[in-house]
């Protein structure tokens, strides 16, 4: 490979992961084209990309980068998962996947700069999507304001039931 090739290669590498806020390292030695398909399209469905690279092209792409700390787990057979919208969907994805492969294992992992091993990666994936947190989230919020709005209408229908229980008393 030239000399020009390596830069444009290490160049594509460090744009894309400058704008992915999680990079998973994996390593599939052994996993059939199929197999590795189907892991791209999953990925995709998380809008993420999985990238196969150089070992030492990847390294010198992570050196300043904001996945910098995991640029020494590039060894043998590596593949790096990148996404840049939900990375719990990335992290769930890739750990499903790892479950039912008996080829893929993931090594770590570098959520905004910070290290996770699989352990966490683990933790990560069993967190609801952020879609579900912000549905969460809206309905704590709204909880309070119609909860103050309903202690506010039981003290007015209190008195108004009250009121009308005179109003026919008088009348009768």
């Amino acid at each position: 490979m030239k000399k020009d090739q390596k830069a444009a290669i290490i160049a594509s590498i460090k744009a894309a992961t400058q704008d992915a806020n999680i990079a998973v390292i994996a390593d599939f030695k052994g996993m059939p084209v199929e197999e590795m398909t189907r892991l791209r399209v999953k990925l995709r469905e998380s809008n993420a990309t999985l990238l196969i690279v150089k070992n030492t092209l990847a390294r010198i792409a992570l050196e300043d980068g904001p996945h910098a700390v995991i640029k020494d787990t590039f060894r043998e057979n590596c593949a790096i998962a990148l996404g840049s919208d939900d990375p719990v969907a990335v992290a769930k994805a890739m750990v499903d996947f790892a479950k039912t492969s008996k080829t893929l294992v993931l090594r770590r992992a570098s959520l905004e700069g910070k290290v996770l091993d699989t352990a966490q990666l683990d933790a990560l994936a069993k967190l609801p999507s952020r879609e579900a947190l912000l549905g969460q989230l809206l309905g704590t919020m709204n909880a309070v304001p119609t909860g103050l709005v309903s202690v506010l209408a039981n003290t007015i229908r209190g008195v108004l039931y009250a009121l009308k229980a005179i109003e026919t008393k008088k009348a009768a």
